[in-house]
């Protein structure tokens, strides 16, 4: 598992998949979300806007990190 290590309180999830370069452009992050196919400590999560903090587990195609 890869780790990611977050300068302030959190980030928001969409921001997290771009940063990652797990998708191209907001756009994508938006849909990838929309369409249930990425997990948030080990549930599916919805929430675009969802603020991921230090503790959190991010999974997405195959791809697991964990905030820090």
């Amino acid at each position: 598992m890869q780790t990611f290590s977050l300068k302030g309180d959190y980030i928001q999830l969409i921001q997290l998949l771009k940063a990652l370069n797990w998708v191209e452009h907001g756009a994508m992050a938006q849909m990838v979300v929309q369409e249930g196919m990425v997990k948030y400590n080990g549930e599916v999560d919805l929430r675009k806007r969802l603020k991921v903090r230090v503790g959190d587990i991010v999974e997405f195609d195959g791809q697991k990190i964990k905030i820090t």
